[in-house]
């Protein structure tokens, strides 16, 4: 007698999806474009409550892809796998480099609750002061997309090359108009550089446009890693190295871990992650045979 094998990933909970008419509408109005953009960031923040979204996870790959959109939007030409390098890679007393300082400037505004503290670990270059004072310039009788979008302006304004601080800001007003405990990464991915000349209304569409492309492409994301968490959940009884359940948990709060950031002697932690590759809970993420890194 042969017995089907069990999918982890079957007992998912029905987690949210984008509506169809949300991502193939075509509206070219701002009112249109807002109400679509309502729409998919109330989508989103469904998958905010759900706990079969690593949640940590979820908001450090968001990082990593607004950092790349920024690094872009100052002229340079990292992409994620270096950005990566910039990071993982360091030894200690390094610095991360420009584009890696960008990279953990997103990684620190979204790994801990929004405060004023967090935006100033994040940009330690900017006075707490500055900082409430840019996150006021939106006013909070405004809707969440067009508060973000006046900060925004008023960053990109008072210091033109701040593209990075002005984006993580942005995020942090967009977050606490809708009452999400943690900055969510979502507009940077969504504009383009030329976005960032714009003002007033213009701005407002952009940034509505910016809103809805990283909503749909976000809660995409949010789905295929409560796939991924699922599967790593489910194989991690048959890893018997010791630690190898706090190792687990690595995995499940970082885009990427490298083996000697696990609590494991440097050999098990490779002989772990390579288990895991075998496993299929855990990717490659580099294509090297040394200096590797991996991640669900």
């Amino acid at each position: 007698m042969t017995f089907a094998r069990h999918d982890p990933t079957s007992d998912l909970p029905s987690l949210p999806r984008m509506p169809d008419w949300v991502t193939s509408a075509r509206a070219e109005t701002l009112a249109d474009v807002a109400f679509l953009s309502g729409a998919a960031l109330g989508q989103l923040h469904l998958a905010l409550g759900q706990d079969a979204v690593p949640q940590a996870l979820w908001r450090d790959r968001l990082a990593l892809r607004a950092a790349e959109a920024c690094v872009t939007f100052s002229g340079r030409s990292e992409r994620a796998g270096e950005l990566r390098d910039a990071l993982h890679l360091l030894r200690p007393g390094d610095l991360p480099g420009p584009a890696g300082e960008i990279y953990l400037a997103w990684q620190r505004a979204a790994e801990r609750p929004l405060s004023i503290r967090a935006l100033h670990r994040a940009l330690p270059r900017l006075a707490p002061e500055k900082i409430a004072a840019w996150l006021d310039a939106g006013s909070a009788g405004q809707g969440p997309v067009a508060r973000a979008a006046m900060v925004l302006e008023t960053v990109l304004t008072d210091a033109p090359r701040a593209e990075a601080p002005g984006l993580i800001l942005a995020d942090a007003a967009l977050a606490q108009s809708l009452g999400w405990e943690h900055c969510l990464p979502l507009l940077a991915a969504g504009l383009k550089r030329a976005d960032l000349r714009r003002s007033g209304e213009d701005l407002h569409l952009a940034c509505h446009r910016a809103a809805l492309r990283s909503a749909s492409e976000a809660l995409r994301l949010a789905g295929d890693l409560a796939r991924r968490a699922a599967q790593l959940e489910a194989v991690a009884p048959k890893l018997r190295a010791k630690g190898a359940g706090a190792a687990v948990e690595i995995f499940l709060t970082r885009d990427a871990v490298a083996p000697g950031a696990l609590p494991l002697p440097d050999r098990a932690a490779r002989r772990l992650c390579d288990r895991l590759v075998d496993l299929g809970a855990v990717r490659e993420l580099t294509g090297r045979e040394s200096f590797r890194l991996y991640g669900i």
